[in-house]
C-alpha cells in the first residue's frame, strides 16, 4: 500500500505516542478526528500498523543486564537451537543473520550468572560470542523518513 504525507505524518505520531486520542492526533496532523479514525483505522486493516506497543523499564524490574549473543551453531543444529531459544524467557529478539554467525540474539537478565547458564545451555552444538550492551544510543530518526 502506497502511503501519503498525511498517513506518514500519522504513523509518526503515534510511534512517539501511541496512546494518543484520535482528537489529538487529529490536532497533529490537522484533520478532523473522523478522517485521522478512518486512517487509522485502514493502516490497521492493511496490516502497516500491526499493534501498539509498550515500553517497559525493565531495570527498575530488576532485568538490568541487557546483552547481545553471537550464536554460531555447530553440525546444523538449527532446528534445536530455535526450539530452545523460542521458550527461553531470557531472550528478547533472536534473529537469523548473514555472516560468521548464524543467530544474533538478545537477552535481558537479571545477573551475568545468567549469561554464563545461557551459555552453557548451548555450548553443545554451538559457539557463543557475548557482548554487554553499556548504553543505547537512543535514535532520533525514523525509517518512515525515507518514504
Amino acid at each position: 500500500m502506497k502511503i501519503d504525507e498525511i498517513d506518514r505524518r500519522i504513523l509518526l505520531e503515534l510511534l512517539k505516542d501511541s496512546r494518543l486520542s484520535m482528537r489529538e492526533l487529529a490536532k497533529k496532523v490537522n484533520l478532523s478526528a473522523p478522517s485521522v479514525a478512518e486512517r487509522v483505522r485502514k493502516l490497521e486493516s492493511e496490516g502497516i500498523i500491526e499493534g501498539y506497543t509498550l515500553d517497559i523499564n525493565y531495570k527498575k524490574l530488576g532485568l538490568g543486564i541487557e546483552c547481545l549473543v553471537e550464536v554460531t551453531l555447530k553440525n546444523g543444529e538449527y532446528e534445536r537451537f530455535k526450539k530452545f531459544i523460542e521458550r527461553d524467557s531470557r531472550a528478547v529478539f533472536c534473529y537469523r543473520i548473514a555472516g560468521r554467525a548464524c543467530y544474533m540474539v538478545k537477552l535481558r537478565l537479571a545477573a551475568l550468572h545468567e549469561l554464563e547458564e545461557f551459555i552453557n545451555e548451548v555450548i553443545n552444538y554451538a559457539e557463543t560470542v557475548s557482548h554487554i550492551i553499556l548504553s543505547e544510543v537512543k535514535m532520533k530518526n525514523s525509517s518512515l523518513e525515507q518514504l
